[in-house]
């Protein structure tokens, strides 16, 4: 019996995903800026759909309607949702 190799141990184990962008510059981001709802998700490491049932609980800061189609949040509301203590609701 032989022992896999380097190269059979690193296919067995999925590549790390890829970090949104905008995530990953969200610290220099100004507080008036908008961001997406994959942003949001990536920050609360929750689905749309939990995102949305947040908005609508209260638990989540109301987006941004910037066009017919478009939705976003600002960076400083969510700055402020990300500073609160957890389980800790408005």
């Amino acid at each position: 019996m032989s022992l896999p190799n380097s190269s059979q141990t690193e296919s067995a184990h999925p590549a790390p995903s890829p970090v949104h962008p905008m995530l990953s510059a969200f610290d220099a981001l100004p507080e008036s800026a908008f961001v997406s709802l994959c942003v949001v998700c990536a920050l609360f490491g929750c689905s749309p759909a939990t995102v949305w049932r947040r908005v609508r609980t209260g638990q989540l800061v109301t987006p941004h309607r910037i066009g017919l189609r478009t939705t976003r949040w600002r960076v400083g509301d969510l700055r402020k949702e990300l500073a609160k203590p957890m389980g800790s609701e408005q």
